[in-house]
């Protein structure tokens, strides 16, 4: 038996007992059966995981997220800062760089040229250190977060699912999705990680807790 084999007949086991009528929606999973891999303490397990995959994470009061905003695009020397449609204007903060409105869009040209993109998100995930964008209001198209070399995301605390699963309920299917772990990298067939290849190099993360 190959292992094709070995995990269709796994699979075939495990629905013996099912009745053919059956169909997935009918059958819920039972919270109860779920294992908790995230804890009590959902916002930190998000901060350090994301943390790990190399992005700068802060956790600041909501009257302080426009400055931690700045102080990310200080501490790169941002010239440029594309701010997309429907982004929360007092998150906005003044500063010696000039702001890039999406509208009309950007060129190709004119978003690569420019240093940083802000962005709100649709929701993250603690267990992965995931953010994810529906590209709603706030968040801008895909591009917007692919060409700037750095991309700073301000997430909501109450935003922050435990898993996978509550993230996932929370997105909407027919809408594109861009899940982002870390900043963009690669590594060679020597394991030598390059960051940037394909995105941005740098991903600074806000998380906006209420006092």
């Amino acid at each position: 038996m190959n292992d094709r084999d070995s995990v269709l007949s796994a699979i075939r086991g495990a629905l013996s007992g099912v009745p053919g009528s059956e169909s997935p929606d009918a059958s819920p999973l039972s919270h109860g059966r779920r294992v908790d891999h995230a804890g009590p303490d959902v916002v930190g397990l998000f901060a350090r995981r994301a943390a790990e995959y190399r992005a700068t994470v802060v956790r600041v009061p909501s009257a302080g997220a426009a400055a931690a905003v700045a102080r990310a695009l200080a501490r790169t020397g941002t010239r440029s800062l594309v701010v997309p449609p429907g982004f929360p204007e007092d998150l906005v903060p003044a500063g010696p760089w000039s702001l890039l409105a999406d509208v009309p869009p950007l060129t190709v040209g004119q978003l690569d040229a420019a240093d940083a993109v802000v962005t709100t998100v649709a929701t993250a995930v603690a267990v992965t250190g995931t953010v994810a964008l529906d590209h709603g209001p706030g968040q801008g198209r895909r591009v917007l977060t692919l060409l700037p070399d750095q991309h700073i995301c301000v997430v909501r605390a109450d935003q922050i699912a435990p898993d996978v699963p509550e993230a996932l309920r929370l997105l909407d299917p027919n809408r594109p999705l861009t899940l982002v772990s870390g900043p963009s990298a690669t590594s060679d067939i020597e394991l030598d990680r390059v960051e940037g290849v394909h995105g941005p190099r740098t991903l600074d993360i806000v998380v906006v807790e209420d006092a």
